[in-house]
């Protein structure tokens, strides 16, 4: 399979969830005009009984490409955020939300300049994409245990992804 790699904007992702950017964000000045404050950047999602969610650091290690392409997963009960901690791009790969997902239909965005996204509940995604060695802040739900679902791809499904 060969999928085009799309730089992400807000339009072209939205049917997946939000780009986490400042670009063109409005902000207020806070604390006596220390501080510009961009508030409500993503739609944070937490589904179910247990609302508590929780913030984490990940500790990505740099994808080497050609990259094996075999799984995706997604989080029934809860959106999931990236955001890297300095200005490091990397790629996220997607799938519309359905039962399964639908190898056909995968979209691939390349994230950059320090922005982040957020995984809408049930969008079918491939795990962090890392372009550099780099930590990343994620919001989930904090009761995990349930809150993911992975499919694994059939021989036939199997695809590399490359990018320079």
């Amino acid at each position: 399979m060969n999928y085009k790699i799309q730089n992400i904007s807000k339009e072209n992702f939205k049917n997946y969830g939000d780009l986490i950017t400042t670009s063109n964000k409005n902000y207020e000045s806070i604390n006596k005009d220390t501080t510009d404050s961009f508030f409500d950047l993503a739609n944070i999602q937490i589904i179910g009984d247990d609302k508590r969610s929780r913030l984490n650091i990940f500790q990505a290690k740099k994808r080497n490409f050609p990259l094996k392409i075999n799984m995706l997963e997604n989080h029934p009960f809860s959106s999931q955020v990236f955001l890297p901690f300095n200005a490091t791009g990397f790629l996220v790969l997607v799938a519309p939300i359905g039962n399964k997902p639908k190898i056909d239909l995968i979209e691939i965005f390349k994230v950059s300049g320090g922005d982040g996204i957020n995984f809408n509940p049930k969008v079918w995604h491939f795990p962090l994409i890392s372009l550099e060695n780099e930590k990343y802040i994620t919001i989930d739900k904090k009761d995990a245990d349930n809150n993911i679902e992975i499919y694994n791809f059939e021989q036939s499904e199997i695809f590399e992804l490359n990018y320079e």
